[in-house]
């Protein structure tokens, strides 16, 4: 191909239609008209208004249509069954350049299950109002006729492919101003809170920082911006939380309808103002308390948003599933079951979902609550309001709250004890185990047996209803949960971590006093090794003792910041909810493949570490390094012979004494048996 052809194939080409309003001016003005920047289209206008006098036929059923023939074009109205007078209004539009006829043939037919008649020749009398003219694409019927253009696509699918014209919303910028609160009523009296101000407006969520005194007549002044448009559906709801060790406690609520909020049209400020914040709420004049939390619109119904709500709930084999409350956002279901509890160490999972099979389609998960019993007192009944919080692919989002009461009896005290001293498992697994792959693939099948069963009942448990309270899917990669459960695994080291910390500063006589007292205990427990093993216990139990005071009152619900949910990128959620096998484009695959790599890397390198300092041990007898183990056979031998003419408390108290040295008798540099052992071989020098 020539260089000249291949700039001309891509250049900007002159077109001359034939346009009304193409260069014509009259007196200075452009000529207007409607689609004068398009060319005309020439149309048959054919209406189908109504019929009238439509006598039934002896069988008594009688469901009129219309069917508008010109040449090999066909158009049908919808048909209405058992009406004597119809109404249809309905265009048809069959283009001029395509017409194949002189005559429109217009037949008026009874639908029927075998063959549709001809009504027309039955009818002693019946008249049918028509409307039949030429004209344009301009035509204001044009847009919702049927049109020959489109004759393959039946009369359902002729909205799905129609022109229409589409209008935005009206957008505004809500500025919400936290200034401060006063007179706030914390759940313990004698207790300063850390609280922060949550605004919620729809699906937008936006939270002030923990106003760094306690107090409460806390003070923010944050600005907090929000996006909505007309007209004005969602509420503001202003929440003041109190953060309690790791949760948030609800001090109270203010609900904002949008209507009343000023609208700033101009850079004059809008005066502050006082709003009360309620724990209850205001029903026809009375105070009453709220009991029902409000839950997310999860379809659409009329033009408006509207949820169908029931529970599920499952212990054990037992399953149970409310009723369905329609169209409500405060479904009140006050239903109550009971289960026999086999074990206090278990789980007990509702669900919430909206029934979808209403309107043809599936059920949807609005959120489900875990509480496990051993976490109960006995006899004791919990009533508690759980948020409902779901992870969907734009980020985590409450989708409303449940109410429930629980309480968790026993018969037998003694009993219920014996549980936790007695295997989880029947003996049969343990004289037999199964594998992983036989765990995983028997796990499959009995979900999918659940599915089958509990599909056949009436009303059913669809599938993606188990899948949800089963946790299917769990097992699939996923990033935000391999950093949750290494935040939890941190967790879980941390107070190892935070001893060796505590050591070190003992070591280093950060606190003279508490040095000096460590040292006394260190003599006492060396000249009386008697007493380790009770010392030992007994701290525990203090330990355990102290930590009485401040055990959890309430029961546990999802946490988002330990399902590492509230910080998660778009992106990863974007994997997370992927299909299996991936459905994503090459290159978004091979980023996230490149990711993986990277995290594949550091922890190879950390398991390569590993293995390092376990190799270097075993280097130590095995003479891969003649010197280094002499000098260590030696050192043994050495030692050996201490250890047998000196008494153990002896060498203990000096080994004590030498590691709780005064940090005059320090240097930085590490010691020499570090020294030693980090220059003994290791088998990374023999990897490829």
């Amino acid at each position: 191909m020539q260089k000249g052809s291949t700039h001309e194939e891509f250049a900007l080409k002159q077109t001359a239609p034939k346009i009304v309003g193409l260069g014509m001016m009259i007196g200075g003005d452009k000529v207007t008209a409607a689609y004068g920047l398009v060319e005309q289209m020439e149309y048959l206008y054919v209406r189908v208004v109504k019929a009238k006098e439509l006598t039934k036929d002896v069988t008594g059923s009688f469901d009129p249509y219309v069917e508008v023939k010109v040449g090999n074009y066909k158009g049908i109205t919808k048909h209405f069954e058992k009406k004597t007078n119809p109404e249809w209004n309905y265009v048809f539009a069959f283009s001029q350049d395509r017409l194949q006829a002189s005559y429109i043939e217009v037949c008026v037919k009874d639908k029927d299950v075998v063959l549709d008649e001809m009504i027309g020749e039955k009818l002693k009398k019946g008249e049918i109002m028509l409307a039949v003219w030429r004209g344009t694409q301009a035509d204001e019927a044009f847009c919702d006729a049927w049109h020959s253009d489109a004759a393959a696509v039946g009369s359902e699918g002729i909205s799905r492919i129609r022109g229409k014209v589409y209008l935005s919303p009206r957008l505004w910028y809500i500025r919400v101003n936290v200034i401060e609160c006063q007179d706030l009523l914390p759940s313990e009296k004698n207790r300063q809170p850390e609280c922060c101000v949550k605004v919620v407006c729809g699906n937008q969520a936006l939270k002030t920082k923990i106003c760094p005194i306690r107090s409460v007549n806390p003070m923010w002044n944050e600005d907090l911006v929000f996006v909505v448009a007309e007209p004005f559906e969602e509420p503001l709801v202003i929440t003041v939380e109190d953060k309690v060790g790791s949760n948030f406690e609800f001090l109270g609520k203010c609900v904002l309808p949008l209507s009343i909020v000023p609208r700033r049209l101009d850079n004059k400020p809008v005066p502050s103002k006082w709003h009360n914040l309620e724990k209850h709420t205001v029903v026809e004049g009375e105070k009453k308390e709220t009991k029902f939390a409000r839950l997310s619109a999860m379809k659409s119904k009329d033009g408006q948003g509207t949820t169908d709500a029931y529970c599920v709930a499952k212990y054990g084999p037992k399953w149970v599933r409310t009723r369905t409350i329609i169209d409500s956002f405060s479904p009140k279901w006050n239903e109550q079951y009971t289960w026999e509890v086999h074990d206090p160490c278990t789980v007990i999972t509702v669900g919430v979902f909206d029934n979808g099979y209403l309107q043809g389609g599936k059920c949807t998960s609005i959120g489900k609550v875990r509480i496990r019993l051993s976490t109960l007192e006995t006899e004791k009944v919990y009533t508690h309001s759980y948020p409902l919080i779901v992870l969907q692919p734009s980020g985590v989002k409450k989708m409303g709250e449940v109410q429930l009461a629980v309480r968790f009896s026993c018969t037998s005290y003694v009993n219920m004890l014996s549980k936790y001293a007695q295997p989880l498992f029947p003996k049969m697994h343990y004289a037999h185990p199964l594998s992983i792959s036989q765990q995983d693939f028997l796990r499959f099948q009995t979900i999918q047996i659940l599915s089958t069963r509990l599909g056949r009942a009436e009303p059913p448990l669809k599938k993606e209803v188990v899948d949800y309270m089963l946790d299917v899917g769990s097992h699939i990669w996923s990033l935000r949960r391999v950093k949750a459960n290494f935040f939890r695994l941190m967790y879980v080291v941390s107070p190892i971590m935070a001893i060796g910390k505590w050591f070190d500063q003992i070591c280093h006589w950060k606190n003279p006093l508490t040095t000096i007292l460590i040292h006394i205990l260190f003599i006492i427990l060396v000249l009386y090794p008697e007493l380790i093993v009770p010392t030992f216990f007994l701290y525990l139990f203090l330990i355990g003792i102290w930590h009485y005071r401040s055990k959890p009152r309430h029961p546990p619900h999802m946490d988002i910041h330990l399902s590492h949910a509230h910080a998660v990128v778009p992106d990863d959620l974007d994997e997370e909810f992927d299909t299996f096998p991936t459905t994503r484009g090459p290159d978004r695959v091979r980023m996230r493949y490149d990711r993986l790599r990277s995290v594949g890397g550091r922890i190879q390198t950390v398991i390569g570490d590993l293995a390092t300092q376990g190799e270097r041990f075993h280097s130590l007898l095995s003479w891969r390094d003649p010197r280094a183990s002499a000098l260590f056979v030696t050192f043994c031998l050495f030692a050996a012979v201490v250890m047998y003419v000196t008494p153990f408390q002896i060498v203990a108290l000096l080994i004590g004494l030498y590691l709780l040295r005064h940090p005059r008798f320090r240097h930085k540099l590490p010691s020499m048996s570090t020294s030693f052992f980090k220059r003994l071989p290791a088998r990374a020098d023999c990897m490829l």
